[in-house]
């Protein structure tokens, strides 16, 4: 029987067959270059590289969702700065939403550049403890478009994996595009030699972000890759004279919480509507500094210190079986 890899496409041929890395179901993988010169029974050097270039970073945080529009930047933005609140944690944040990178504007670094160092591109640095890289850094403006296809992109994601000065790191966040494609996979089979702590699920109320969550949630199960729990954004809108709550996204399926309890999930907080979080991403600051007293602040703070536990719990658990 053909060898499939956990981690491929549905459909996937299997890499010793005649037909793999030339079926549609090989467009857009990572290994189909690979598998169609039928140099297949050698892994991609690139994953080794990875794993040796990542032996340094601690922890890797995948932050997914399959729906657009939900928040997930602005939550892997704010995940950074809090935990490079700790002036004694190293911190990094990789964009690797190829044609929409936003994370230049919300950390307050448009227009900055990357440059390179004899050991490789140097990340962009918000503080001293608190590094970025995205492929908003390598356009000549921020109204660029990409227009790549998969291959090209899945070769930017290892570059940045690969070339990348990280040093010694005691967080990756990892902000991904929506959907469970070519990004995905590539970051989920480059990193198939490193340790992933796990992802951090985005989604909003409403039926129709859930819909699409799910799938999220299957992707994660179907490539093995654990998952830390899921974040309610835009979870009801406080008004800061009357303090009545009001449903801007109603949850008419029961919400996040919900899905979580359906599927055995944690839920790891609800983050309400607040017009300052959409302006601070604007300006490029954070939520966090700005409105430390906010109930979407306080609530921003509890997911992140569950997530601290989780992934200290995770290295416990490891040292134990160890």
């Amino acid at each position: 029987m053909a060898d499939v890899p956990d981690n491929a496409p549905q459909h996937c041929p299997g890499t010793e067959s005649e037909q793999a890395g030339k079926t549609s179901s090989c467009e857009g993988c990572p290994n189909q270059k690979v598998c169609a010169s039928g140099a297949t029974k050698a892994p991609d050097p690139a994953i080794a590289e990875i794993g040796a270039k990542m032996s340094t970073v601690k922890h890797i945080i995948l932050v997914l969702s399959g729906k657009g529009g939900v928040g997930k930047s602005t939550f892997s933005a704010h995940l950074a700065h809090a935990l490079a609140s700790d002036n004694t944690k190293e911190v990094a944040l990789l964009d690797v939403d190829i044609c929409g990178p936003s994370i230049p504007r919300i950390m307050g670094l448009e227009g900055e550049q990357v440059h390179q160092s004899g050991s490789g591109w140097s990340p962009v640095y918000v503080d001293d403890n608190l590094a970025v890289m995205s492929i908003g850094f390598l356009l000549n403006s921020p109204d660029d478009a990409v227009i790549w296809r998969g291959p090209k992109k899945n070769g930017m994601i290892k570059q940045f994996l690969r070339d990348v000065d990280w040093g010694e790191l005691d967080y990756l966040i990892v902000d991904t595009p929506p959907g469970t494609s070519d990004e995905h996979l590539s970051i989920v089979q480059y990193l198939s030699s490193t340790h992933i702590d796990g992802a951090v699920i985005i989604t909003t109320p409403q039926e129709v972000s859930l819909q699409d969550v799910r799938k999220e949630i299957r992707f994660c199960q179907k490539v093995k890759l654990p998952i830390i729990g899921v974040v309610e954004n835009m979870s009801g809108f406080v008004c800061p004279s009357c303090k009545n709550t009001s449903q801007i996204f109603p949850p008419t399926s029961g919400g996040a919480e919900k899905m979580c309890a359906d599927l055995d999930l944690p839920l790891l907080g609800k983050v309400p509507l607040d017009p300052r979080i959409a302006r601070s991403c604007d300006e490029g600051k954070s939520f966090l500094n700005e409105v430390p007293d906010s109930p979407a602040a306080k609530v921003y703070l509890n997911i992140v210190q569950s997530i601290q536990d989780y992934c200290s719990n995770r290295v416990t658990e490891e040292q134990s079986t160890t």
